[in-house]
């Protein structure tokens, strides 16, 4: 999965690159560096729990 592809799941949530960093416990501006290149499998999943659960967070 691209960093494109995750901007987009960003998007269609709803939501803000803030909002993703702040669950994934990081700075908006660290998120924004993470953005800019591939991210290894760890990062990536952290982006993309935090996606979900804040998704479930905002349907509840």
């Amino acid at each position: 999965m691209s960093n494109n592809t995750i901007r987009t799941k960003i998007k269609q949530a709803r939501l803000r690159n803030w909002e993703v960093a702040e669950k994934v416990g990081i700075s908006d501006s660290r998120f924004s560096v993470w953005l800019r290149t591939p991210l290894n499998d760890e990062r990536k999943e952290r982006v993309l729990k935090a996606i979900d659960e804040l998704t479930k967070e905002l349907h509840v």
